[in-house]
């Protein structure tokens, strides 16, 4: 058949998969750095483009390189936890490969291609078991989280049977030289000698942060380690962001307020007493008012009869489903008009809800606009379809997070945030459909809230702190990733909004926006290292 036909193809002298790939811009320097990972590094490589360059295109590439010659049917992808439908979906729409997401112990032998966070696959029972399975590829995303050969991630992906393996990261040096040394040798042990040998030979300085033998190092580097840097041509064009600031209709600002206090109250009782399910239920009441209040109408109608809350509870979730009915118009949707009146170009709007997509469309279908609407509950024809649509004549792209992954949307520059994701990556992972290689004009984003409210927080902390919306697509995760690796950034703004006292919540709130300031300087620090001590070792990708 076609995959042993293929497979006879051993030679790596051109890339088989192209014709196959959706919605993959043909980019040299990917083609480049993908022929030489199949052919000069045998499928064993660090892939360490800056930040935005496309590594996991590249990654892909070569796995479907290995695929199509039947080289590759073991393959583990391993990820941190916010990435992982991300990568599902780009896997799928770009390289039509069915992965799927670590869910239980069973998915070890019953799936042949998998994606699962880190820390989840090193705990038993995943980690016995994922040393079990002889795999053709391993892909470890954000490598960098390997630096130390000590720690449990280094030593998992060590032990792991693995013919090929692709490490991806923008900084593989966090804090100095010995980390490009481990990431190297889980690659190719030896490659860079013996650590003390390697201190000896290429490291320079007791702080071991500046490279010697600068041109043997990178002789050794190159038989290992592909870093791409952005050239002049490869700068993405400006993002300009606008904040349009809300304020409530007496009726929205009577049941916002209503909706936090019942949430705080809840929040409030002992921990013993209030079950997990419960608290998750309370921070989507509370994400889904500062949306619509459509969406929280309805999570009300379902909550005043579950047994997740006492009785008395139960009565006043009654009061606010009645008071969350009664309201027909939100300003916010007002405000959206009053935007979308000012420009003719095509825009995508964002929600994360299918209540507020529902309404939005009426709304906006009443004003005379052509509406694709993209949603998680559409067959994959019908999302093609939407898309196919927006690129055509519909001028308004109307999404909830489904369509934040893997769909390139690069023809249109502007885009609104009718609410806000209280997961940064989120945010972020809705700019990089439009603001991303590819992309030729000025890109803006709107960003709708409503004031005195958990979104006027998000606002305060990544723009006005960070200036998220500045960051290159890609590089917010890096940051983050130093905050508290342990909790979601949503529960430590929940642990924030939930505290009664005003006070207290403006402290709260001061410190978690100078931890955010020392994480980004940090970032900042760990950027400049790596361009100093890889510059010798990076290309620059062509137009």
């Amino acid at each position: 058949g076609e995959p042993h036909r293929l497979s006879l193809v051993q030679g790596f002298d051109r890339l088989l998969s192209w014709s196959s790939l959706r919605g993959v811009t043909r980019y040299e320097h990917q083609e480049r750095t993908a022929l030489r990972v199949l052919r000069e590094m045998r499928g064993r490589a660090l892939l360490a483009d800056e930040v935005g360059l496309g590594k996991t295109v590249e990654a892909g590439i070569v796995l479907k390189e290995y695929a199509i010659r039947g080289l590759a049917r073991r393959v583990l992808i391993l990820t941190p936890p916010a990435l992982r439908t991300q990568w599902q979906e780009e896997m799928r729409e770009k390289f039509s490969l069915d992965f799927d997401i670590l869910r239980s112990a069973k998915d070890w032998e019953a799936h042949p291609q998998l994606i699962a966070s880190l820390d989840t696959a090193k705990r038993e029972p995943h980690g016995s078991l994922a040393r079990q399975v002889r795999w053709d590829l391993v892909i470890v995303d954000e490598a960098h989280r390997l630096k130390n050969s000590a720690s449990r991630n280094w030593r998992f992906v060590a032990g792991l049977h693995k013919k090929y393996m692709l490490l991806l990261t923008a900084t593989p040096i966090q804090n100095d030289m010995d980390e490009l040394f481990n990431l190297v040798s889980l690659l190719k042990p030896g490659q860079l000698h013996t650590y003390d040998e390697y201190l000896a030979r290429y490291v320079a300085t007791l702080d071991h942060r500046v490279p010697a033998r600068v041109t043997e190092l990178r002789g050794r580097l190159r038989d290992v380690m592909v870093r791409n840097r952005r050239g002049i041509s490869f700068t993405l064009p400006p993002r300009r962001v606008h904040s349009l600031p809300v304020r409530l209709s007496p009726e929205e600002r009577r049941l916002y307020d209503d909706v936090t206090a019942f949430v705080r109250d809840a929040w409030g009782v002992p921990s013993g007493r209030l079950p997990l399910p419960a608290r998750l239920t309370l921070i989507v009441l509370q994400r889904e008012i500062g949306s619509s209040t459509f969406a929280t109408a309805q999570t009300l109608a379902k909550l005043e009869h579950s047994p997740l809350f006492g009785f008395e509870e139960q009565v006043r979730l009654a009061a606010l489903r009645a008071e969350a009915e009664a309201i027909r118009d939100n300003v916010k949707a007002s405000h959206l008009r009053s935007f979308l009146g000012s420009t003719d170009e095509k825009v995508l709007i964002f929600t994360q809800y299918l209540r507020t997509l529902e309404y939005l469309r009426r709304v906006l279908e009443a004003d005379g606009y052509r509406v694709a609407a993209y949603h998680g509950g559409l067959s994959s024809k019908a999302k093609d379809e939407a898309v196919r649509a927006f690129r055509g004549d519909r001028q308004i792209f109307l999404s909830t997070e489904a369509g934040g992954e893997g769909r390139n949307l690069q023809f249109a520059r502007t885009l609104v945030n009718y609410d806000l994701p209280w997961n940064p990556l989120r945010i972020e992972q809705r700019i990089g459909r439009v603001h991303r290689l590819g992309q030729e004009k000025e890109v803006h984003v709107v960003n709708l809230w409503a004031e005195d409210t958990v979104e006027e927080y998000l606002i305060e902390l990544l723009d006005r702190k960070i200036h998220m919306f500045e960051l290159v697509v890609g590089e917010l995760d890096l940051i983050l990733g130093d905050l508290d690796a342990r909790r979601p950034f949503e529960d430590l703004l929940m642990d924030i909004w939930a505290l009664k006292e005003a006070e207290a919540r403006r402290a709260a709130l001061g410190r978690l926006g100078e931890s955010l300031l020392k994480a980004r300087a940090r970032y900042e620090t760990v950027k400049e290292l790596n361009e100093d001590v890889l510059k010798h070792v990076s290309e620059e990708a062509p137009a």
